[in-house]
């Protein structure tokens, strides 16, 4: 409620008086249960689940990534930057679905604040995803995506984005968290009501965090993100949060022409056209999510002309480049203070688990020396501070990936076959015929 002197319509003072709207019953909540529960618990024996059988989403890999495809009912929250390709997957997807539901009589709803019809349609038609069961509604009003809702009864809803929708029982602007918090609410009772699957866009902050209410997050089943570098031709979409499936998983998408195209097989995707002759390169078989994935780290180890030696990473957090030279200065007995030190992950890649130090090791050791490793060397392992190489999660699943691709030799932590305990040991393996570089 907001106190007013003067009338904002016939600009008159002391008119205005101060009365009591009552909220209507059709406002009222629906239960979650649907509206036969009335909220009365009910034996779990007892309840209907027909009608809410998963369908596909056209991509057989999201289908994977989703658990079993689309749940009726359920909601799918989608985030990630601006210009990473948000709208054009959706719109893939969108197009997709509404093709095989045109056999069931339900459309498909595209709704969205962000663009006009003529911009949805020229994307649609790049796309070659115009389908006659596919319906499309700019509005900045939830209440006008609702009404069209009703009276469609779609299978799937697409908003994009729920930060650019205004509900008329919040207060200020959209975007802000009463605002989400009641768009979210209505569309979300909308589709359990009426059995539809939902699938909302939200931004992210400058941190890479879902923007709004940490509350947005809980009320839906299934949190995406679409992570790249927007000047690569690749997107990496992870599952966060998934109640019909595996949580942690990763699909690759390739940016083309006609939108997203799945990476069937990405494990050396992000190898690209490597030369393993040059030295200052290494192979790590890392684990990002539930997939093994060979990414190529590179070292750049130049002598330096400044008081303070400069040390950069890209890829990975530098403060993991500056331990590790510690632990190899220490270990080793190597001195660093003369030269530069460049390292990145190669592919636009972003790493961040233990099993990158080892290759980050070989590779900075390399450069050192200026000896290439072998041509077919993969690496993984933690490097402790005392320079001992630890075991890391999913060893068998890099084991039988880098086999299976075949890698040899296979340097990994553990005292089987290929397996080293120190990067003395490291070095003594790969770098027995090292020279000195020149003082």
């Amino acid at each position: 409620m907001q106190w007013r002197g003067q009338c904002p319509g016939c600009h008159e003072w002391n008119t205005l008086e101060a009365s009591v709207q009552s909220r209507s019953a059709s406002k009222a909540r629906t239960p979650l249960g649907g509206e036969n529960s009335a909220g009365r618990p009910i034996s779990l024996r007892d309840v209907e689940d027909s009608g809410h059988e998963p369908y596909g989403s056209g991509l057989q890999a999201l289908d994977r990534v989703l658990g079993n495809g689309l749940v009726p009912g359920a909601a799918i929250l989608v985030g990630g930057e601006p210009g990473i390709g948000k709208s054009t997957l959706l719109l893939q997807v969108a197009g997709l679905v509404a093709g095989q539901m045109a056999a069931r009589g339900r459309p498909v709803l595209y709704a969205s604040g962000e663009e006009s019809l003529p911009q949805i349609k020229g994307r649609a038609e790049r796309l070659g995803m115009l389908d006659a069961n596919l319906l499309a509604l700019a509005t900045s009003r939830v209440e006008d995506v609702v009404e069209a809702a009703n009276a469609q009864n779609p299978a799937l809803l697409v908003v994009d984005s729920v930060q650019t929708l205004a509900s008329v029982e919040a207060e200020g602007l959209p975007g802000n968290v009463s605002q989400v918090r009641a768009v979210a609410t209505s569309l979300l009772e909308l589709c359990r009501r009426l059995g539809c699957t939902l699938i909302l866009v939200g931004h992210v902050t400058k941190d890479g965090v879902l923007a709004g209410p940490r509350l947005l997050e809980h009320m839906v089943d299934t949190v995406i993100s679409l992570e790249g570098d927007r000047r690569q031709m690749f997107r990496l979409l992870r599952v966060f949060k998934n109640r019909f499936g595996p949580n942690e998983e990763l699909l690759v998408f390739r940016m083309g022409q006609q939108g997203m195209q799945v990476v069937d097989d990405p494990s050396t995707f992000f190898l690209g056209q490597r030369d393993a002759s040059l030295s200052g390169t290494a192979v790590v078989m890392a684990v990002d999510g539930q997939r093994p994935l060979a990414v190529e780290v590179q070292a750049l180890v130049a002598r330096t002309f400044l008081s303070i030696p400069r040390r950069a990473a890209l890829g990975f957090d530098v403060g993991r480049l500056h331990l590790l030279l510690a632990v190899l200065e220490k270990r080793l007995k190597l001195n660093f203070g003369q030269v530069d030190i460049y390292a990145k992950v190669g592919g636009g890649m972003k790493l961040n688990e233990p099993g990158l130090d080892l290759a980050l090791v070989a590779a900075v050791l390399s450069s050192y020396y200026d000896v290439p490793l072998p041509e077919k060397c993969v690496l993984w392992g933690e490097v402790d501070l005392n320079g001992q190489i630890r075991p890391v999660a999913a060893q068998d699943l890099r084991l039988t990936q880098a086999r299976r691709l075949g890698f040899d030799p296979i340097v990994h932590p553990g005292e089987e076959k290929g397996g080293i305990t120190t990067i003395a040991a490291l070095q003594q393996r790969l770098f027995h015929r090292r020279q000195k570089p020149e003082e």
